[in-house]
């Protein structure tokens, strides 16, 4: 039988642990959410993120990844931030992160509290546990929303009546039989602002993600070069994208975060493409350390900054794009191509290609050359 004192206990060690949401749902996905599923990954939707495909048998459904869970504790910690999340954008010379990446990792920090709930519940009721942070084969957001956390909202991605677009979620999956909370409704109404704002068009269909398209993929999942019809529109984004959520009208409810770890590292606030561009590995690790953005390694991230630098309409930026060309890295080498031929006159670049093209050996770099 259900036990609704473990609830009630649950709860409030989550929000004395520093969660600020939590909700409980059975272990069990509604039919919709495998189709939704199956339908993302016939159409490619998912990109070269293969490991989206490789575990769908296993995201179907929580006994898919654990027989022995019968509940599911999901729970939800505030990143919001304090002022216009897309206030960056109009300093084009500074390079914009997404609000999530600005202070230390989450994995880390959700994780931890999880951890700490888990062992209490395994000591307090005897039960087994399992936790998960979003690199498990979890869906999350459709776990959230019958847990009553919120809804997934035309941009896919959870809202929240009371924090708005702005929450990281965690899950503890347990074998305790606990009775599950009331799934949150649909509250998007005829809104479709998320939908219009996106700088690449990545929605062909309301609750529909492409994620080829969207610039938080591209900047964070894409391993590859960026094809040239998504550089301009990524402006000075050069890790994620927050346009989506940030104009959702819910988040007139949200609120900063009062989690310190998860406050604005004072260097990820407005850094200057001008000093990102000359990190070498040392650096970029240095810079970067206990952060999302470490993950992405120095030659990609750079790819991101030397698209934004091209972007900056800054000519006196062009000598930092040059001085990438020598880069050992093909994939920074092809941007800082691209980002001199935006900042640079027609015979700067012209001479620069004359003296390097016939040495190029790279087929991805020497197509930029020519490109222009």
């Amino acid at each position: 039988m259900p036990r609704p004192d473990a609830k009630t206990a649950i709860r409030d060690k989550a929000l004395s642990l520093g969660f600020d949401a939590i909700g409980f749902a059975a272990a069990e996905l509604g039919e919709a959410a495998k189709a939704s599923l199956a339908e993302y990954l016939a159409f490619g939707y998912h990109g070269d993120m293969g490991w989206l495909a490789g575990t769908a048998e296993r995201r179907a459904g929580p006994k898919a990844l654990w027989p022995g869970v019968e509940s599911v504790v999901v729970l939800a910690m505030n990143y919001g931030p304090s002022g216009d999340p897309l206030g960056l954008l109009a300093r084009p010379e500074r390079g914009n992160v997404s609000v999530y990446a600005r202070g230390r990792d989450y994995h880390d920090v959700v994780k931890a509290r999880l951890k700490a709930l888990g062992r209490w519940m395994a000591e307090a009721f005897g039960c087994e546990v399992k936790v998960f942070v979003d690199t498990a084969p979890v869906m999350e957001k459709p776990l959230a929303e019958r847990a009553g956390l919120g809804w997934q909202g035309k941009h896919t991605n959870l809202v929240s009546r009371e924090f708005g677009s702005w929450l990281f979620l965690g899950e503890v999956y347990t074998s305790l039989d606990l009775a599950p909370d009331a799934a949150e409704q649909d509250h998007c109404g005829s809104c479709r602002r998320c939908l219009d704002v996106c700088p690449t068009n990545a929605f062909p269909d309301p609750y529909r993600l492409d994620a080829r398209r969207c610039i938080s993929y591209l900047t964070i999942e894409h391993k590859g070069h960026i094809a040239k019809e998504f550089r301009h529109p990524m402006g000075n984004r050069i890790f994620g994208c927050d346009d989506c959520l940030a104009v959702c009208p819910w988040n007139k409810f949200a609120q900063g975060t009062r989690e310190p770890a998860l406050l604005p590292r004072a260097e990820m606030t407005a850094p200057r493409l001008a000093d990102l561009a000359e990190l070498d590995d040392a650096g970029f690790r240095a810079l970067f350390s206990r952060s999302p953005v470490k993950r992405l390694g120095r030659e990609r991230f750079l790819r991101n900054v030397l698209i934004a630098l091209g972007n900056s309409g800054r000519r006196d930026l062009a000598e930092t794009a040059r001085r990438r060309l020598d880069d050992a890295s093909p994939l920074v080498r092809a941007m800082a191509v691209w980002a001199l031929a935006q900042l640079s006159g027609g015979a700067v670049f012209a001479a620069e290609r004359k003296r390097r093209l016939p040495a190029e050996a790279d087929p991805a770099v020497r197509a930029e050359w020519q490109a222009v």
